[in-house]
């Protein structure tokens, strides 16, 4: 879509480079389900929470909310076409958590070597076109190997 036809509130908000996380919840009927979500916050504190803005009729929503809880993983420079699988704007022959190799953990599935948080579901509040997810941080595991994390901006990825 050209810009001139885009609302300036999301051509903003597309000038705000930001990191590219990837959203996974265990599906109890309909399996594992995922979102890529770069509208996040990780909020320090006792607890550390976790705020982000969710599409509420996506798959990874539904899945969350059944659950009660969800993981957030750190995407990395490499994992652009992850990152578009989770989006939909790739194909995910198989399914979306066919390829790479991916942990089981109590919160969903994440991709091995990555850092990630599991959460426990606090709420969530409709926001515009979006819902605001508010989550308490039970478990944080950091990767060993800090690679560069996958940024978006302006509808593209780039380099940080």
């Amino acid at each position: 879509m050209p810009d001139d036809l885009k609302s300036p509130v999301r051509r903003l908000r597309g000038r705000l480079p930001a990191a590219v996380t990837l959203w996974t919840a265990a599906g109890e009927r309909q399996g594992d389900k995922g979102l890529t979500v770069s509208s996040m916050l990780v909020v320090d504190g006792d607890p550390g929470r976790v705020l982000g803005l969710v599409d509420e009729e996506s798959d990874l929503w539904e899945a969350a909310e059944s659950a009660g809880r969800f993981a957030v993983s750190l995407l990395e420079e490499e994992d652009r076409q992850l990152a578009d699988k989770f989006a939909g704007l790739m194909p995910a022959p198989g399914g979306l958590f066919a390829t790479g190799e991916w942990e089981r953990t109590e919160w969903g599935p994440v991709p091995r070597g990555h850092s990630w948080a599991g959460c426990r579901l606090v709420g969530a509040t409709e926001k515009g076109w979006s819902l605001l997810v508010e989550a308490v941080i039970e478990r944080v595991e950091l990767a060993a190997d800090h690679a560069a994390p996958l940024i978006h901006e302006r509808g593209r990825y780039r380099r940080s």
